[in-house]
């Protein structure tokens, strides 16, 4: 009895200092927390058509914001690795100037979230295209072809920009969306 119970207590001090570390957690997102969200939102005061292609669309959106902050960690981890904590020094001067604009304007707002706490996460999805190019010795040896990322990400610009603006994408733009996050997730591996 005493092995179980001391096996049991140094698994609940080990999970106590990850927790104390940091561990990473897993998030979950379920129907409770959904129904939930849709109530705060006053789902039911809306339109149901537009709640339908919203729907259909937010499962793009969904794809589109994972793939453009997957595109922001590559950018800031690749320039990090050759330039360490100086790398923002190595963006081009009109995104570090629209950013800090961006910034200053989130200030303004103290009551409302903001985007995140580092500057790459105020770079427009352009931008990120516009600090490879520049940066391009930097990711040529994962991405190899500097007009096909430029063609990748200017075509899913294209597409989130219509999604993020209330637009509506057609099946074959989204099946052109998938085929280029799967080419670009299989090159840089």
């Amino acid at each position: 009895m005493t092995d179980i119970y001391n096996f049991i207590y140094r698994g609940v001090l080990t999970e106590e200092s990850l927790d104390k570390v940091g561990r990473k957690k897993i998030s979950t997102f379920g129907k409770e927390e959904e129904y939930s969200l849709m109530k705060a939102l006053s789902f039911e005061m809306l339109d149901k058509d537009n709640l339908e292609t919203a729907r259909r669309m937010s499962i793009v959106y969904i794809a589109l914001h994972a793939f453009e902050n997957s595109v922001r960690t590559l950018v800031k981890s690749a320039m990090a690795e050759k330039y360490e904590e100086n790398w923002w020094e190595k963006v081009p001067d009109r995104i570090k100037t629209k950013v800090k604009t961006r910034k200053e304007e989130d200030a303004k707002f103290r009551w409302h979230g903001s985007r995140g706490s580092e500057d790459i996460m105020y770079c427009e999805f352009g931008d990120l295209s516009s600090i490879i190019v520049v940066n391009w010795e930097l990711f040529e040896i994962v991405l190899s072809n500097m007009e096909w990322s430029k063609s990748v990400l200017s075509t899913l610009e294209r597409s989130r920009n219509i999604i993020m603006h209330g637009g509506i994408v057609s099946r074959e733009d989204i099946e052109r969306i998938g085929m280029n996050i799967r080419d670009w997730i299989r090159q840089t591996g």
